[in-house]
């Protein structure tokens, strides 16, 4: 690329925000790197990453809680929103990241959990002391049914019923999630303006942005009415979904709240709020706010839920292109602490298709520690399981464990993570998938995922060009990334059979830039393109 071309790519990326053409990175804390051997990751661990990070070419990390807590939901149960759990680090720990980060030339996002907090919060064992309590507003109380019995039938996500009777006040508080985790009540005005005080006290000292844990569950039904049965629900499913969602989330009133938090992140330069958000895409579509006021990016999980298909894929991401509001940028994600590793969904040669997918979708991209290495699902045998939703849930294969096992470092005994003894097993294929072993592989998976956020860097056809879907048939997925200057097509083969795409009707001369095979860049095609299977392309139109 000449000094013009470079010039041009960097004026037209100016014109776009960090968080438009930039990559975010989850970080599991627990999991990422052990500094000091007590088998759980920590900010020091993060900190002697950060040269990887940069060399994998992230442009910010997103850190799960590492606020104080109890643990019982492994810190989305927060005691202390101001302060570092001592697993963690301290808050001088905390800032010393921070400014390395930055020093590496990325950015920092932190998890802000606004719907529950710990049971040892201070705020509700001031609540729960008694019913003329000053802060017994601030949580969801509610008497008993003349029988005694919890005030409606609202369901936790994490089973059974939503209601814990507390004897001390005669009332039951309300709790989405365990029982150690009462929801605020948002609908109370200190409520609120201690919860954006959270947000500007981390804007203060230099944060990024934040993932907004489950954004629209935040307000809840001021009648409290019961949730109408779902007619779609089979035995197998989650319990939690036995029942609509009617009156217990994505409630309108929660767009006033998001417009709020919204307002306190743009006190701030260049901040940004991603939000957590698991709806139909045509629901997640009124959390970018009205005229752009709402989340900057409202995750969008249809990678992650949908069955990898093609054509369910394709029209997926058409519908989803389609929906957004002309103030809404895109955003994809393949993996998270919640859900299964794509290596394990789709297996590990679709792992690298799926990479290419990620990376060359238009919008932000947010990778999971981990899936750039190829990690799968981890067996969690019964004894050393530690998510409260499989314990709570048995049998089902809800567990969250197996997608939290520590990241994979080096052949070394416990994959480089620790020295200590790891809080969840590491996987047993650790002496051959790991960054040091990848790193030295030219074709690794380690190296696909480099070499394509390198390519995403040097074209704006990629990070923030335009998008135009081709048909395709089969197992492909194809489509065209663009500039003015420039035009990028993207082929994805969804299967293991060859298969072929032809080329005809774009009416060019055409090269391949880069193939999930490492093996022929470069290579001039013409009417046809064979693809092998499990293969993806990003070729050059010319």
């Amino acid at each position: 690329m000449n000094a013009g071309s470079r010039t041009k790519n960097s004026s037209r990326l100016a014109r776009f925000r960090w968080w438009e053409r930039g990559i975010i990175y989850q970080i599991y804390p627990r999991s990422f790197m052990d500094s000091d051997g007590d088998g759980v990751g920590d900010l020091k661990g993060i900190l002697n990453r950060l040269d990887y990070l940069q060399w994998l070419g992230v442009d910010a990390i997103w850190i799960s809680p590492i606020y104080p807590s109890p643990m019982a939901d492994f810190g989305y149960d927060i005691s202390n929103y101001t302060d570092i759990d001592p697993m963690f680090g301290t808050l001088e720990d905390f800032d010393v990241l921070l400014d390395e980060t930055h020093r590496h030339g990325v950015k920092l996002l932190l998890d802000y959990v606004p719907n529950h907090t710990s049971d040892q919060h201070p705020w509700f064992i001031d609540s729960r002391s008694a019913r003329d309590s000053a802060k017994r507003g601030w949580y969801i109380w509610r008497d008993p049914k003349p029988d005694g019995g919890p005030p409606n039938n609202w369901l936790s996500n994490f089973g059974g019923g939503a209601w814990e009777r507390d004897d001390n006040t005669g009332q039951y508080y309300y709790h989405a999630f365990l029982k150690e985790q009462p929801d605020l009540n948002w609908r109370h005005p200190q409520v609120q303006e201690a919860m954006l005080d959270v947000l500007r006290f981390w804007l203060d000292r230099g944060v990024d942005g934040f993932r907004v844990d489950v954004m629209h569950h935040i307000m809840k039904d001021v009648e409290f009415r019961d949730n109408p049965r779902n007619p779609d629900w089979q035995p197998g499913m989650s319990p939690y979904h036995e029942l609509l969602t009617t009156y217990t989330a994505d409630l309108p009133e929660v767009q006033e709240i998001v417009a709020k938090m919204r307002s306190v992140v743009e006190e701030y330069r260049d901040r940004m709020l991603v939000g957590e958000i698991y709806l139909p895409v045509e629901r997640l579509m009124a959390y970018y706010g009205a005229s752009g006021k709402g989340a900057h990016l409202p995750f969008n999980f249809q990678l992650i839920r949908l069955p990898w298909k093609a054509r369910d894929i394709a029209a997926a991401v058409e519908r989803y292109e389609a929906l957004l509001p002309s103030y809404g940028w895109p955003n994809w994600v393949l993996g998270n602490h919640d859900k299964s590793r794509i290596a394990t969904r789709a297996g590990p040669a679709q792992a690298r298709v799926a990479a290419m997918l990620l990376l060359t979708l238009r919008g932000t991209p947010t990778l999971y520690y981990g899936d750039e290495i190829g990690m799968h699902d981890v067996p969690i045998p019964a004894g050393q399981v530690k998510d409260p939703f499989e314990k709570n849930v048995p049998g089902l294969g809800l567990g969250r464990d197996p997608e939290r096992t520590p990241m994979q470092w080096t052949g070394d005994e416990r994959a480089g993570f620790t020295m200590g003894r790891p809080w969840l097993p590491v996987a047993d294929d650790y002496e051959t998938i790991n960054v040091a072993v990848e790193r030295n592989q030219e074709t690794s998976i380690l190296n696909l995922y480099h070499r394509l956020i390198e390519l995403r860097r040097a074209e704006p056809a990629l990070s923030v060009g335009g998008f135009a879907p081709l048909p395709a048939d089969n197992d492909l997925i194809a489509y065209v990334r663009k500039t003015d200057e420039r035009r990028l097509l993207v082929v994805l083969n969804l299967g293991a059979k060859a298969r072929r795409f032809s080329m005809t009707e774009l009416h060019c001369r055409a090269a391949v830039l880069l193939s999930t095979h490492f093996d022929r860049n470069r290579a001039e095609l013409r009417d046809q393109l064979e693809l092998r299977g499990d293969e993806g392309v990003i070729i050059e139109l010319l």
